[in-house]
């Protein structure tokens, strides 16, 4: 049996997008956040050292890493039927990038913005203005200019194909929806009509109806 050790708001649900896609049978292993801190609790641990989810065990296999259980998945249970050939090298290059693009270059920025946004609240009373202008000035000079920068690429990738890669959905679909998803959510998508529309095919698909059926909808920590 597959298992997913599935932290409440975590990037859990595209891991259980892919599985549904697959048409795979599984179990939700689920972990609530500490009130406090925010943080995994000791029992993830127990299934790996640095207690973090998304988790999936697969017989006496563990793996941790999205981007490495979504190759683990779709190597193992794909047949290839969610992503291009290799001997089709350029739609296989394609597909590779943005699945690793996710991870590697997108969702740096959105950590960063988290963890920045979480200064002023943490702050002691007498150092938040300080704090505030700290977040203001690395989100005005440094994370908006380059999340804009990475947007309107991912925005003309998308206008013209509507999927990030030759076949629906793909490895690099399901690596792409966390970052898109927790973007709309944050309603950072206003100028990015194409975006808004893949994230609403996302939402739109019976596979990932079924994980919301399953384990709710997907929530943000506060990205």
């Amino acid at each position: 049996m597959i298992r997913v050790h599935h932290l409440e708001k975590s990037r859990s649900h595209r891991v259980l997008w892919l599985l549904e896609i697959l048409a795979l049978d599984y179990e939700i292993v689920t972990y609530a956040r500490d009130n406090d801190t925010q943080l995994a609790p000791q029992a993830l641990k127990e299934i790996h050292p640095l207690g973090k989810s998304p988790v999936v065990t697969d017989g006496d296999i563990t793996i941790a890493e999205s981007g490495a259980i979504v190759d683990y998945l779709l190597m193992r249970y794909g047949q290839g039927q969610t992503e291009p050939s290799p001997d089709n090298s350029a739609a296989w290059v394609n597909e590779r990038y943005w699945r690793h693009y996710a991870e590697g270059s997108l969702m740096p920025l959105l950590v960063m913005r988290l963890v920045f946004s979480q200064l002023p609240k943490q702050s002691p009373l007498l150092i938040k203005p300080i704090a505030k202008g700290i977040n203001a000035t690395v989100n005005e000079r440094f994370l908006a200019p380059q999340l804009a920068e990475h947007l309107s690429m991912i925005e003309a990738h998308l206008e013209p194909r509507g999927q990030f890669s030759s076949t629906w959905p793909s490895g690099a679909d399901v690596q792409m929806s966390f970052p898109l998803q927790a973007l709309a959510l944050s309603d950072s998508l206003r100028d990015y009509p194409a975006i808004s529309r893949y994230v609403a095919r996302i939402e739109a698909d019976s596979a990932w109806q079924r994980v919301v059926e399953r384990a709710g909808p997907m929530t943000l920590p506060g990205i």
